[in-house]
């Protein structure tokens, strides 16, 4: 963002980033190696191939011309698809990768987490590991001293401290070199998806730590594709999409133009072949609609407004005990809420092998934003099929409650009718929201029986 940049000298500064790979056409059959005569035969025929088509083998380009700049302090997120250039972009800045062009300027030591056991030593102990980790930032023996006990107390590793890193499992990996990034106090911390390795509880406390480390006025770039804990860290997200920056600006406004971009808005989505299908799933799902009370397909629907799911499926047989699911996601991957034939309607014992589940949320309760819908479907209660995030929709602004007045997305997802009385003294006894309430449960009550 140049606005925050241009105030301060720059901690990272890139551009026109650009790097190249080349994909050799020549298959290996699945071996890691090759012999003599596989190489000088590959060699011949590249050139061949050069001299008969007049290009090399095909490249295939990570990053393309992506420029930005980065103030020191700045709590920056980068987001994106897979194959995106994330991890590439993230190698280039810890100087592990060379670009193929471009400029990058780097102000300051660089802590860089980006896989499992980067920079450790698999012969070395834990406790010579972050010796040898501060030496490679530059750091003093008796600077390192100075963080060796809150470094061991963060991974919890104390009992393995003396054990070879080759022996670690993934989880203490990560702990202890996560530990050492971002306690030997690089001037900017780069910490990729690997977090993903370790536990919630352990994630939990990361996030806090890299907080921390953004307080105390040090630059942190986070590569995660969990939206929730970029929007809670970072003040600013970069987007990536197939090696170029398509977004830079605010979190919100980033994480919600990316997640559109990997869940098209609804109206009517193809199931059959969704990449979102969760793995070992029987495709049943073929086709979400997303429609208003009238039938029409739509993408937006005011707040209190019915909102309407058909969900349609196929099967080779007719399904025993269906049960038929949509869930409603904020965009950063909150739950807002689940509806379920189980739960919402009569049990079914037998569906059709082909039909159309429809659901009706006769008025739909969000306040205004982005939402992201799945959908599954279960046979005697085991997943016969569910496909994540595969529809997007936006609620607009309404009156909802009849004041004029309608909470924001800060205040929760939800829009929940109340009845306030505002009584003297202490409020004890009944008042006339309790009195009306229990009225209403009597006739309810009443026309049940």
């Amino acid at each position: 963002m140049p606005t925050l940049s241009s105030r301060l000298e720059a901690a990272i500064r890139v551009e026109n980033l650009a790097k190249r790979y080349r994909v050799s056409q020549a298959g290996r059959g699945g071996r890691g190696y090759r012999t003599l005569r596989e190489t000088l035969a590959g060699a011949a025929t590249s050139l061949a191939r050069r001299w008969r088509h007049g290009h090399p083998d095909e490249q295939f380009w990570a990053l393309r011309d992506v420029g930005f700049e980065i103030a020191p302090g700045e709590v920056v997120g980068i987001i994106g698809g897979n194959g995106a250039g994330k991890s590439t972009l993230l190698k280039i800045l810890s100087r592990i990768t060379r670009p193929t062009r471009g400029r990058v300027e780097i102000r300051g030591r660089v802590g860089s987490l980006l896989e499992v056991g980067t920079g450790f030593h698999p012969e070395l102990t834990g406790r010579e590991n972050i010796f040898l980790n501060g030496a490679i930032l530059g750091m003093t023996r008796r600077e390192i001293l100075r963080s060796f006990e809150a470094i061991v107390d963060f991974a919890g590793v104390e009992q393995f401290l003396d054990t070879p890193v080759k022996r670690y499992s993934s989880g203490m990996h990560v702990r202890l070199a996560f530990a050492v990034a971002a306690h030997l106090e690089p001037e900017i911390l780069i910490v990729d998806e690997v977090l993903a390795v370790g536990d919630a509880q352990f994630q939990k406390k990361c996030l806090g730590k890299m907080g921390q480390v953004a307080e105390g006025g040090r630059t942190v770039l986070f590569v995660s594709h969990n939206m929730a804990a970029v929007q809670n860290l970072c003040r600013r997200v970069v987007h990536l999409d197939k090696g170029r920056v398509i977004h830079d600006g605010d979190t919100e406004s980033c994480i919600a133009a990316y997640l559109r971009s990997m869940a098209p808005p609804g109206s009517k989505v193809d199931l059959r072949q969704s990449p979102q299908r969760k793995s070992g799933s029987r495709p049943t799902l073929t086709e979400l609609e997303i429609c208003d009370i009238s039938g029409e397909l739509t993408t937006c629907i005011k707040a209190g407004d019915a909102l309407v799911f058909k969900l349609h499926y196929e099967s080779p047989h007719p399904l025993t005990g269906p049960a038929f699911r949509v869930i409603v996601s904020t965009i950063t991957g909150t739950r807002v809420f689940t509806v379920n034939t189980r739960w919402n309607a009569a049990s079914l014992e037998e569906a059709p092998a082909h039909g159309c589940a429809v659901c009706t949320i006769p008025g739909l309760p969000l306040v205004p934003g982005e939402y992201v819908a799945s959908v599954g479907c279960n046979e005697n209660g085991q997943t016969l099929d569910f496909v994540d995030g595969v529809a997007g929709f936006s609620v607009e602004p309404s009156d909802y409650f009849g004041t004029g007045q309608l909470p924001k997305p800060m205040h929760g997802a939800t829009l929940v009718e109340a009845r306030w009385d505002v009584l003297s003294g202490n409020g004890d006894g009944p008042h006339p929201g309790c009195l009306a309430a229990q009225d209403a449960l009597s006739r309810q009550a009443d026309l049940v029986s």
